[in-house]
């Protein structure tokens, strides 16, 4: 497909890894440029693309910050707060909703 090298579903060579493989590992790409592709078939719209990078050029991930920590809190309390009712819902509210499963529902039963 391009100048990186293709390679079919598990077929890829040992030593090359994706993002989620890195993780597993405690592992991030650290800036590493795209090693190769590997292309996984699907059944109705065509492949799906996974870019893979060196195990060996990768870097430890960083560690939780007590900052990054925070925000991470502050970011998901932001998607549990419905913006009609401003309760938090204990899960994330649905971006096809836009609010809290109740709010939704009161919203359909006023609009009939």
């Amino acid at each position: 497909m391009g100048a990186l090298p293709d390679y079919r579903w598990r077929m890829a060579p040992d030593g090359l890894a994706t993002r989620r493989q890195l993780r597993a590992l405690g592992l991030r790409p650290g800036g590493q440029d795209v090693v190769a592709e590997l292309q996984r078939p699907r059944r109705r719209r065509g492949p799906l693309v996974a870019y893979l990078y060196r195990i060996d050029r990768a870097k430890p991930v960083r560690p939780m910050t007590p900052g990054r920590a925070a925000a991470l809190a502050k970011a998901m309390a932001a998607r549990r707060t419905c913006p009609n009712c401003r309760r938090d819902a204990g899960y994330c509210i649905p971006r096809s909703l836009g609010v809290c499963v109740p709010c939704s529902a009161l919203d359909t039963e006023s609009a009939a």
